[in-house]
């Protein structure tokens, strides 16, 4: 049975979609739906923001983002998130891998050897 786009999308998203966050977060603040909103926008990363919440309260439980609650114009308080120093080291360690894992990859889906 040939995998659907759909599942292979999702788990290339398992692995990536946390680093796609902490990314995001870095150097500034976000609110969970402005993070949603950016994360949606083509599809690819994420279809819906269901999952965001959850994987927002696992990095904060990890410590890899903290949180504020702001007051909001706009209606009740927001919970914004920030990157941690862990969350930044992190960052960096997926950085550095994620370059030579996605240049394998390249090299292995077009025929060569990585």
């Amino acid at each position: 049975m040939v995998p659907s786009d759909d599942a292979i999308l999702t788990h290339l998203r398992r692995g990536a979609l946390e680093y796609c966050v902490l990314a995001m977060l870095q150097g500034q603040e976000l609110y969970g739906f402005d993070i949603a909103r950016r994360l949606t926008v083509d599809g690819i990363l994420m279809s819906g923001e269901g999952t965001l919440y959850p994987l927002l309260a696992r990095l904060r439980k990890a410590g890899l983002v903290d949180t504020t609650w702001q007051e909001s114009v706009e209606g009740p308080p927001r919970r914004y998130y920030s990157l941690t120093a862990e969350g930044r080291a992190a960052l960096e360690a997926f950085t550095r891998t994620w370059k030579p894992f996605r240049d394998a990859v390249d090299t292995a889906i077009q025929g060569g050897t990585p």
